[in-house]
């Protein structure tokens, strides 16, 4: 039995871009006729997952498609029936981006059931639209704009990360390099969880276009390529991140190894000039008879000098032979 907490949303697109909210009692009773209804659900409701097992009137394998802990994006088709499942990267505050939210959608054309966990701004976006007048007016038209707003979020999240990778570029550039491991570390991780999400949507949007249902023509296929294209655009900017992170992080390795080499060389250098002068003056402390100076007030300054002139004469040598 359908009660008010079944649906998040349950709309009638007017097919002029507007849409009007349904009560339970005007669900129940929806036919084709009417137009294209749209029922937005949490699936961890309990009424809503009632609704889906016994009063949603579709197939077994839609059913565990619209309610499957399985995110991985994918299209069945089977006539005019359409099941898919796709990511969106998680834009809800204080959330963290590659912590992709899923959408389950089932459609056949006429009606609409989409399924979620977590809320996804992406349908928000539709929704709102539709409230405006300026939204979907079919069941196509729908999985164009969904896909749009889930797409453009996803350009918004890389161009990000191209920003913060730029950032830490210039920081190794100009040898600023405390915290850019850390953070290194992360644009790389965020990289690689973004672009193992993003392919499998990839393959999923091919399906889309492909296997074109018999409710979605021409013009909206070639605008769903174009989307896909897009997509495919933001995997291939991952993946350029993903070398120029390695590249940076070659530069930063790199870095730090000349800094320990450059200190290695100047202890080295000083050590190559005070050898000789520890080797004299623990010759000149040994405590024996027959120590020339001893009785002499001025052999400190006699030895001192002779130190001096070593160091000046060592440090000639070093020069000359480019060491220094």
């Amino acid at each position: 039995m359908i009660t008010e907490q079944t649906f998040s949303h349950a709309l009638l697109l007017d097919g002029n871009g507007g849409a009007r909210h349904l009560t339970s009692a005007e669900v129940d009773l929806w036919r084709h006729d009417q137009g294209i209804l749209w029922l937005h659900m949490n699936f961890e409701e309990p009424a809503a997952l009632a609704w889906l097992a016994e009063e949603a009137g579709i197939s077994q394998l839609a059913y565990e498609g619209l309610v499957s802990e399985n995110t991985r994006p994918r299209v069945i088709s089977r006539g005019e029936k359409l099941l898919m499942t796709l990511r969106g990267v998680n834009t809800n505050p204080g959330e963290d981006p590659e912590d992709m939210v899923s959408i389950r959608v089932w459609t056949d054309g006429k009606r609409i059931i989409t399924t979620y966990r977590r809320r996804l701004l992406s349908t928000i976006d539709i929704i709102n639209s539709l409230e405006e007048g300026s939204g979907p007016t079919s069941a196509a038209e729908f999985l164009l704009e969904l896909n749009e707003r889930l797409v453009e979020r996803m350009n918004d999240t890389v161009e990000q990360l191209e920003e913060k990778m730029l950032e830490l570029e210039e920081l190794v550039l100009s040898g600023d390099t405390d915290g850019v491991r850390r953070q290194l570390a992360g644009v790389r991780l965020q990289g690689v969880v973004l672009r193992r999400y993003f392919a499998p949507q990839r393959e999923a949007m091919n399906r889309l276009v492909f296997d074109r249902m018999p409710w979605l023509d021409e013009n909206i296929a070639l605008i769903l390529r174009d989307i896909n294209d897009r997509l495919i655009r933001h995997i291939e900017d991952l993946d350029a991140i993903r070398e120029r992170a390695s590249v940076v992080q070659e530069e930063l390795v790199n870095s730090m190894s000349d800094a320990m080499n450059q200190r290695t060389y100047v202890l080295t250098v000083a050590a190559a000039i005070f050898l000789p002068l520890g080797f004299f003056t623990g010759l000149m402390g040994i405590n024996v008879g027959g120590m020339p100076g001893v009785e002499d007030p001025n052999a400190f300054w006699v030895v001192t000098g002779m130190s001096l002139i070593t160091i000046i004469i060592l440090a000639i040598v070093f020069r000359m032979k480019k060491w220094l």
